[in-house]
């Protein structure tokens, strides 16, 4: 019998994350490389595995994820929002009316909500964002 599947799907910034949750020992794989690989730096994958250590379940489920736009900053983040998203339907299905619901646990760490601030646009007669020119008075 094949392991279930569970799906989550995580934005930040401009990078969408789509992930899939299946029992296993511990491996996560981004876009078909080692999440090692993938990520130059070792506090984003610390950043990316905090809600499998905050339930206790990282080497209890392998994880794929298929990630698109942004830099490895906001793709981490969607990765961990779609994990997270990921957990509570394992969570659901498992053991509804558990006393330790991981919901409760990765709401206090403020993983559940989505992080929506991106990038202002550029307004006309201004150079960035919010950048004027700079002013003359002759």
């Amino acid at each position: 019998m094949a392991s279930k599947i569970y799906y989550g799907t995580g934005h930040r910034k401009t990078s969408i994350a789509k992930v899939r949750m299946t029992s296993g020992k511990g491996n996560i794989t981004i876009n078909g490389r080692d999440v090692n690989e993938y990520l130059p730096f070792p506090t984003l994958v610390m950043d990316l595995k905090q809600p499998l250590e905050a339930t206790n379940t990282a080497d209890k489920f392998d994880i794929v994820a298929d990630v698109k736009g942004g830099g490895f900053q906001g793709q981490t983040g969607a990765i961990r929002l779609g994990i997270t998203r990921a957990l509570l339907e394992y969570d659901k299905n498992t053991d509804p009316e558990s006393e330790t619901s991981f919901r409760k646990i990765l709401k206090a760490k403020g993983f559940v909500t989505r992080d929506s601030r991106i990038k202002e646009r550029k307004k006309p007669g201004l150079k960035k964002a919010r950048k004027a020119p700079q002013f003359s008075k002759r």
